[in-house]
């Protein structure tokens, strides 16, 4: 992913894609040292426009400071990892339908597909997995291709493939507060959903 958005000068539509692929990174795999670095020394104003963001990003920082590298992986094992069934689903399809593969995920493939997009065939995790929706959010604001890469496509994504699950996904993490790191992080990932689902709302 690209650098954090350390200064708060940066314009909303960069803030936000690299808000997304933040998101993204922590929430694939157990973050590497490297962006646990960067997120300590984050400063804690808010990174995007607006101060709703500020507390829960403060939070998110705080809790990075406080917790080890191994501690956030130790977290990231137990809610994400495992044998058998994890304790929080990261798929949307679970959420949406009750269970994984089920028709959200055809639906979202075939939205994929009419924005030229496709899973990589060495991906091992599923188009529905919310780190890859947020990295289809991320190319969506930040891309090149104004036809795709466009406002209207961003509300018509969200609206479909994460504003219906995602509170409950923050909820189920959030949920399991032994893991602080992550459930800081599900404070922040409810507060910027809750402001990009505002923002969308703008635009009817």
């Amino acid at each position: 992913m690209n650098d954090l958005p350390l200064s708060s000068a940066l314009d909303e539509e960069t803030a936000r894609a690299e808000l997304y692929g933040l998101l993204a990174a922590l929430f694939y795999a157990p973050p590497a040292p490297e962006l646990l670095a960067q997120l300590r020394l984050a400063p804690t104003e808010a990174p995007s426009a607006g101060a709703y963001l500020e507390e829960p990003w403060r939070a998110l920082v705080g809790a990075a400071r406080a917790t080890s590298d191994a501690a956030i992986q130790d977290e990231f094992d137990a809610l994400f990892g495992g044998v058998g069934k994890p304790a929080v689903s990261v798929y949307g399809s679970e959420y949406l339908s009750g269970f994984l593969n089920e028709k959200p995920l055809a639906a979202l493939r075939d939205d994929l597909a009419r924005l030229g997009l496709a899973r990589d065939a060495g991906m091992p995790e599923t188009e529905d997995h919310f780190a890859c929706l947020c990295e289809v959010m991320r190319y969506l604001i930040a891309g090149d291709e104004v036809e795709v890469c466009n406002l209207t496509q961003q509300q018509a994504f969200f609206a479909r493939h994460l504003q219906p699950w995602s509170e409950r996904f923050c909820d189920a993490i959030a949920a399991r507060p032994q893991q602080p790191f992550y459930a800081a992080l599900a404070g922040f990932t409810r507060a910027f959903m809750a402001i990009e689902a505002q923002g969308f709302d703008l635009l009817d």
